[in-house]
């Protein structure tokens, strides 16, 4: 919402939400443009220094989260649109915890065959 002054600037309401949206997203930037702008090392582990949490990510996990991050932060900052990133660090960075936690992908699971269906309740 635009608001006029009396000398005649706008003033732009916001609520505390978009404001800590957009806090964030500058965050995010700065860490980003951070380590992307160092020469030493590969992105990945430039992004390792601006992202701890990448630490329990598989080795070619953590090239992926660097190149996704990367484009993510692009597309953000060219759409106006800070979900693209702030989406993309919160899907790695749980990605990390569960990893952290012990929990594999579903894809290296032994699942065990029931002979009988199981009903579960919520």
């Amino acid at each position: 919402m635009d608001l006029a002054r009396r000398d005649g600037e706008a003033m732009r309401l916001m609520t505390a939400a978009e404001d800590d949206r957009r806090t964030r997203l500058l965050r995010l930037a700065a860490q980003i443009i951070a380590v992307t702008t160092k020469t030493d090392g590969t992105l990945a582990e430039r992004m390792g220094y601006g992202f701890p949490w990448m630490a329990a990510l598989p080795e070619q996990a953590r090239v992926s989260c660097a190149e996704e991050l990367v484009e993510s932060a692009r597309a953000s900052f060219a759409t106006d649109q800070p979900h693209c990133l702030e989406k993309t660090v919160d899907e790695w960075c749980e990605t990390a915890r569960a990893l952290a936690a012990g929990l594999t992908p579903e894809s290296d699971r032994d699942d065990e065959e029931l002979d009988e269906p199981v009903e579960l309740s919520l």
